[in-house]
């Protein structure tokens, strides 16, 4: 009753008065679809990685939101974002992928599974052209879009380009851009249900006090605001030295190993890592989802081990013995491939989501309870 009482508008009539006013939708029922809900996710390419982005369900690069990858050099950056572009495409999703250090092949593309053909590359000539290239294609394109930005480390603003190479010259100008630019833009990926995908540089934190530099040995350029804008910031690192190399039967340096690291989640997950292998120089060049499965599920006791020899057991009490190297040629096997997609549901997503097992298991790193 109460809200039929005169001069005092129910909630309908304040979500149409605060529309008008604004001159488009910006007012909306939460019950309803509404900007701030994530209901897509795109695929990352590493089924862990996707598993540990969202509490509760599969997750990977969410849709309507702005997201980073950062990462040392050799650790898959550009590769996951092609194949983040190639799972996009097949989602209908447009993508518009700003280069600005104009490295990516077609043929890397096309391997990685995205069709050049409706793929829009652009240079990326400054960091202000970038900001208004999106904002324009956001204002004029009612189709969901995929904006991949590789990398905004590399992209220089237009004062960069104008002035001398003393990087006293330009000080903080990028960050000061960047902060005004998101501001602009979160709004609008967000009610297009498009998605923004930074791809950035890990630089080291040089620091005077020894426990900065070990509980923040990395950085990312670009400036704080950056960082609230982003709702998922996975960051990318190798193992040290020649342990971080994947080799052939030769000895020839193929590939890399990655432990990926939530940076930032609004999904719950802050601070979960995964592990896998990316391959960038041999016959094939890809991440190693897969085979990052074993690794996964080790924990489950569904899965048992002694010495080289693994064996997985059906919930029908029949199981199955193999050798660690055989996991892949086990997974062509449909029956133990779905056992295995089983168990990679119940140990990354499930027992996260219901605090099982051992917390320092998930975010992999040891932690005082008390903070220290």
């Amino acid at each position: 009753m109460a809200n039929n009482v005169a001069g005092r508008l129910n909630i309908a009539d304040m979500k149409k008065l605060i529309n008008k006013k604004a001159g488009f939708k910006v007012a909306f029922s939460l019950k309803d679809d509404n900007p701030t809900r994530v209901e897509q996710f795109i695929p990352t390419g590493c089924k862990w990685l996707d598993g540990i982005v969202k509490r509760g369900s599969w997750g990977g690069i969410p849709v309507g939101k702005v997201s980073e990858i950062a990462g040392l050099e050799a650790t898959g950056k550009s590769y996951m974002a092609a194949q983040i572009a190639g799972n996009a495409q097949k989602m209908g999703i447009d993508v518009i992928y700003f280069d600005s250090e104009s490295a990516i092949d077609p043929e890397f593309l096309s391997n990685a599974g995205c069709d050049v053909k409706t793929l829009l590359y652009v240079q990326a000539q400054s960091v202000e052209f970038v900001l208004e290239t999106i904002e324009s294609l956001l204002s004029n394109n009612d189709g969901q879009m995929l904006f991949i930005w590789d990398s905004l480390a590399m992209t220089p603003s237009v004062s960069d380009i104008e002035s001398d190479f003393n990087p006293l010259s330009t000080m903080a100008v990028k960050p000061r851009i960047l902060s005004k630019g998101m501001a602009k833009l979160v709004q609008p990926i967000a009610n297009t249900k498009s998605t923004l995908l930074i791809l950035n540089q890990l630089k080291t934190n040089i620091t005077r006090r020894p426990s900065e530099a070990m509980t923040t040995p990395y950085f990312t350029p670009g400036g704080k605001a950056l960082t609230y804008a982003y709702s998922l910031r996975v960051w990318l690192t190798a193992r040290k030295g020649k342990a971080s190399f994947i080799y052939d039967e030769k000895g020839y340096r193929i590939g890399t190993e990655v432990k990926a690291k939530i940076e930032k989640s609004r999904f719950g997950t802050q601070g979960r890592e995964c592990n896998f292998k990316i391959l960038w120089g041999g016959d094939e060049i890809m991440i190693m989802d897969k085979e990052s499965w074993l690794e996964a599920i080790k924990s489950s006791e569904y899965l048992t081990n002694a010495g080289a020899w693994y064996t997985l057991h059906y919930d029908d009490k029949t199981s199955e013995k193999f050798q660690g190297k055989a996991w892949s040629e086990k997974l062509e096997d449909k029956k133990f491939y779905n056992r295995a997609i089983e168990l990679m549901e119940q140990e990354v997503v499930m027992k996260f989501d219901k605090r099982l097992g051992d917390a320092e298991e998930f975010y992999g790193e040891k932690e005082d309870k008390n903070g220290k």
